[in-house]
């Protein structure tokens, strides 16, 4: 709120103690883009997506939350989901000025941790959670899935969600009971020759699941990957029921969230066909060369010529000398276990009341909206 007084946050983890705050973070064109032409994705719409949070928003407020906080943007997505909604709970729509830009996430979180959230809730695909954790690695986050190939995000029924991210966010469930940290892969060049001959500076790029070459292809593509293209594909996660580039690191050596480790599968001409699913009703030929268990922290070099690509989404090039390497680790930010958050609240009976936080207002009587700025100044005369 303006002018109200920031909480602390944990020095040792650069979290916002719980105080029944929770973000939420809609990418509105998630679900929506040129692969679901060349696949067979489903579309996210608009108005699913305003029922989504609806709901989400609604379990939050019934397992405790006291206030919400979301992002305008000019699809009306949280605001059609929240202005009419009649709970017992502050919300505060905030403008950071979206025009539907990748720009649009990173002010999205950085007004919301300047606003002490302590649980965000993300309606987007593996990209739209990578742009978020490279703005607050440490957060605590419920993503719930709306991209396309949803490794990050979980299909999770949103009531539910909510109700998980509302249980942490009031502190009565210890995220360190149901939000293990997630692990990160770190990408990192120094200096060399980039793909076009001009001298490469250094740079750092994350991935949440996935850090993968491909040989003559280009930045910006979002097309599905061509298997012949794939050259290395290195995984903090995989499995066989995966869709997606690194469900080909599923098919031969599992790696669950769990696991200490990531996978690394080196691609190419003359290595052995396998057809891999790398899209919804999408599976193509990948010729996989080997593949092995990558420790955490253990260093492993890219090569180029190649593009980059981070989640799925090609980002950038890799020059024929230029140096770069990649790491995994556990330095991510945490996920709540939805399953395990309900179950650590039931037993803490935080259901067994006969007070109904989200229906006992009357149907004329409006919810606490405010409309702020990302500085925290109102919009209108609301405070």
């Amino acid at each position: 709120m303006a002018g109200s007084a920031s909480r602390p946050s944990d020095s040792r983890t650069g979290r916002n103690s719980p105080d029944g705050t929770v973000g939420i973070i809609a990418n509105p064109v998630s679900g929506r883009d040129v692969r679901r032409v060349a696949a067979r994705g489903a579309v996210s719409t608009t108005e699913d997506k305003r029922n989504r949070i609806a709901r989400a928003v609604i379990g939050a407020v019934t397992a405790g939350a006291t206030r919400i906080v979301a992002m305008a943007e000019p699809f009306g997505i949280a605001t059609g989901a929240l202005t009419d909604l009649r709970i017992d709970a502050e919300i505060e729509i905030v403008d950071v000025g979206a025009t539907v830009s990748p720009a649009d996430t990173i002010r999205a979180v950085e007004a919301m941790r300047a606003r002490d959230v302590s649980v965000l809730v993300t309606l987007g695909g593996d990209g739209t959670n990578r742009t978020i954790s490279g703005v607050w690695p440490e957060a605590t986050l419920v993503p719930m899935s709306t991209g396309t190939n949803n490794v990050f995000p979980s299909l999770t029924e949103p009531t539910v969600a909510g109700a998980a991210a509302g249980l942490v966010a009031t502190g009565v469930v210890d995220p360190e009971a149901c939000a293990p940290q997630s692990k990160l892969i770190t990408v990192t060049s120094g200096s060399g020759t980039s793909q076009d001959g001009e001298p490469a500076r250094g740079w750092t790029e994350i991935a949440l699941v996935d850090a993968v070459t491909l040989a003559d292809d280009f930045v910006g593509n979002r097309m599905p990957a061509d298997g012949a293209r794939l050259r290395q594909v290195l995984v903090s996660r995989a499995h066989p029921a995966s869709i997606g580039l690194s469900s080909l690191a599923g098919l031969l050596q599992p790696c669950s969230f769990e696991d200490d480790a990531g996978v690394l599968v080196e691609c190419g001409p003359g290595g052995r066909p396998m057809r891999v699913a790398l899209a919804p009703g999408l599976y193509r030929t990948v010729p996989v060369i080997d593949h092995r268990s990558v420790e955490l922290g253990e260093t492993v070099e890219l090569w180029g010529p190649a593009v980059l690509s981070l989640d799925g989404d090609r980002e950038r090039t890799i020059g024929p000398d230029e140096a770069v390497i990649a790491d995994v680790q556990r330095c991510g930010p945490r996920v709540v276990d939805v399953d395990r958050a309900l179950e650590l609240g039931a037993a803490a009976g935080v259901f067994e009341t006969s007070r109904a936080p989200t229906g006992d207002r009357a149907l004329n009587e409006a919810s606490n909206v405010h409309y702020h700025h990302a500085d925290g100044t109102p919009i209108r005369d609301c405070c």
